[in-house]
């Protein structure tokens, strides 16, 4: 890059395509979520519903452990390398890891290796989204101006979510032109070659993204070299942060988005086609508004709006889940989901930028990757199996609670926290 002011054009052209690459990886990663129901019987051995819907769970929560190995390893390589190199990386995992769930046969016929290839498939997927998340923080918020930050920064979910809406609208289009034999017999295969193959486009997008002004002064400044040992001694309060902020709100995501089309067929009673058509519409209307939140955090700052999730988290997640597990309607449960997902908005729109906001440009991929992907693995990656196995012993309700009281540790880490909009360390462009 010069020193020439970038144009707007050419900015917007980098957000537009790291975000594209965006929605590749986590259509990816959410294909596994949205196709459980069907493949679930095909890598575990015969058993009730719930107990194959467990270790499907469980390989999913185990996949989120590997994020924080990812976080750390490619937030490092995303500070020395650059952004766009880490970008690139962490796609060409997500490539792998697809394309190997898709071409695995199954228990019946290898026996023990079918879940264990499931699961290090999710494990390189792990790899992937545990570098993606900083990498493409670090560069929506770099590569965006001072003004609209948040706005623009809002794009990294309406990507994530997206890619998760593609994982739902192919199910929807698979579930209505295959029957149900053929879907849970090969048609569940479909998304993961799918995902294989776009990730192949977005490796030759990304090599063509410019790297950002931030990322190319760290050299000229010579600045210290990321690590973990710097972030834990230089920064611990701020990573404690990204971890409080984080636990809440993810557990509060998986909740209401990957969790919830298990939860309407399991809990609630309605078909698997019914389910996902509601996850779905939710979900449409929830990317919708991520970037009006961002644009709000922009004129009113970043605080209010996470404090206003924390309120309003802490004060309708038993309700809102209550009702969801005794509706019978689909308006009713669309409603309600809808409901939860806005209220989440609070967390998600703005998280990223928030995380950026907080460290220095040596060491803000790492930062915003490393605390992340912990309290990801923790809460996020076990939600599903946590909700389960309450659900499997007979104390479902629980699981509303601990959601509830993990949005209020969030909520109490926000107070505690500047406005990043006002005292951010992302340099001006």
């Amino acid at each position: 890059m010069t020193d020439s002011p970038m144009s707007p054009r050419r900015r917007l052209m980098n957000i537009v395509g790291g975000s594209a690459g965006n929605l590749v990886e986590w259509f990816d990663w959410y294909a596994y979520a949205a196709f459980t129901l069907y493949f679930a019987p095909v890598f575990f051995p015969k058993g009730d519903d719930t107990a194959q819907l467990l270790s499907a769970a469980a390989i999913f929560a185990v996949g989120f452990l590997m994020r924080p190995i990812g976080a750390w390893i490619m937030g490092i390589y995303a500070d020395r390398k650059g952004r766009k190199a880490g970008l690139t990386l962490s796609v060409s995992l997500m490539c792998a890891g697809s394309l190997l769930i898709g071409v695995t046969p199954g228990y019946a016929t290898i026996g023990v290796a079918a879940p264990a290839l499931l699961l290090l498939a999710r494990l390189m997927q792990g790899l992937s989204v545990g570098g993606e998340y900083g990498s493409s923080a670090t560069y929506l918020s770099e590569m965006a101006t001072a003004k609209n930050r948040g706005f623009w920064s809002s794009f990294q979910y309406v990507t994530l979510i997206s890619g998760q809406l593609l994982a739902l609208a192919l199910l929807i289009l698979l579930q209505n032109t295959l029957s149900e034999t053929d879907l849970a017999a090969w048609g569940w295969r479909i998304p993961f070659f799918v995902g294989a193959g776009l990730a192949v486009i977005v490796f030759w997008l990304r090599r063509r993204l410019d790297e950002t002004r931030a990322f190319t002064g760290i050299a000229a400044e010579k600045a210290p070299r990321s690590s973990a040992l710097l972030l834990a001694l230089k920064h611990p309060r701020e990573a404690l942060m990204v971890i409080g902020m984080t636990a809440g709100g993810t557990l509060a995501f998986y909740t209401y988005t990957t969790y919830l089309q298990k939860f309407l067929v399991n809990t609630s009673g309605f078909s698997k086609t019914a389910a996902t058509e509601i996850s779905a519409l939710a979900l449409l209307v929830f990317m919708a508004v991520q970037p009006a939140v961002g644009a709000l955090s922009d004129r009113v700052g970043r605080r209010p709006v996470l404090i206003g999730f924390g309120v309003l988290g802490v004060i309708c997640t038993v309700p809102i889940m209550t009702s969801l597990a005794a509706v019978d309607s689909p308006v009713v449960a669309f409603l309600l989901a809808l409901a939860a997902l806005l209220i989440v908005s609070g967390y998600t729109a703005i998280n990223a930028v928030v995380k950026a906001e907080l460290f220095p440009a040596h060491i803000r991929a790492l930062g915003v990757a490393l605390p992340y992907a912990i309290a990801n693995a923790v809460f996020g990656g076990s939600a599903e199996y946590v909700a389960l196995w309450l659900k499997d012993v007979g104390v479902e309700s629980l699981y509303f609670w601990y959601v509830t009281a993990m949005i209020g540790v969030s909520l109490l880490t926000v107070l505690f926290m500047r406005d990043t909009r006002n005292r951010t360390l992302i340099e001006p462009h």
